[in-house]
């Protein structure tokens, strides 16, 4: 199976968890992945319903948006997906989605303040806020990249829009718009009740430090 087959397969078999998480309305939000070695991307059909998704009608396109293979158009946010890909080398994924209590946060402008280990975990700190851009073009790419650069989260909540994550390859960014969500959740009820609790930021940095080096399973040496 080629490489591009491979991402097709597995772009498709993540929008399953947007829909899964409860992320997405409708035939809103997307998941792309770059092609590892190629000026490749991968990323969904514009318009087409959830349950009509599959390898075969994922969009292959070129870094600057451009359709190489499909007979569809893609999203319309793959001018943003391009330019993030273009700006930062180092991430392999991108995912996008308006889930209800993030895109709330963003609706008032306002960061997430870390208050949780679990925040800290993933994120390093506050889920920051993004400017507004209009859709269709490569500005909200160019504020993702302008917000995200050398910040440790892999989450901002663009203005009066919603989530947009980024991961070391498309698994890890939905990974991440699913903690955004479940923080945002969190956040806002901890609101309700009252004034949530500071965390120091030292121990933000070392909860964040043993997640991202420490925390799961440690692969085992090949055999001799």
């Amino acid at each position: 199976m080629s490489d591009i087959q491979q991402i097709r397969e597995s772009v498709a078999a993540l929008h399953a968890e947007l829909t899964r998480y409860g992320l997405v309305a409708w035939t809103a939000g997307n998941v792309s992945a770059r092609v590892p070695g190629k000026d490749l991307m991968v990323i969904k059909p514009s318009g087409v319903s959830y349950d009509d998704l599959s390898p075969a009608n994922m969009i292959v396109c070129d870094l600057h948006g451009d359709v190489v293979e499909g007979d569809l158009s893609p999203s319309s946010d793959t001018a943003a997906h391009a330019y993030v890909y273009r700006a930062m080398p180092e991430v392999g994924g991108v995912v996008h989605t308006h889930s209800g209590y993030a895109t709330a946060w963003a609706a008032r402008g306002e960061p997430i303040p870390c208050h949780l280990t679990a925040q800290a975990d993933e994120f390093g700190g506050e889920i920051p806020i993004g400017p507004f851009a209009l859709i269709g073009g490569d500005d909200i790419g160019k504020g993702i990249v302008a917000t995200l650069a050398g910040h440790r989260s892999p989450a901002v909540l663009m203005r009066n829009h919603g989530v947009f994550t980024i991961g070391r390859d498309a698994r890890a960014a939905v990974k991440a718009a699913v903690m955004c969500e479940d923080v945002a959740r969190t956040a806002h009820l901890a609101r309700m009740l009252g004034e949530p609790v500071p965390m120091p930021a030292a121990a933000i940095d070392a909860l964040h430090h043993r997640y991202q080096n420490v925390y799961g399973q440690v692969a085992p040496p090949p055999a001799p």
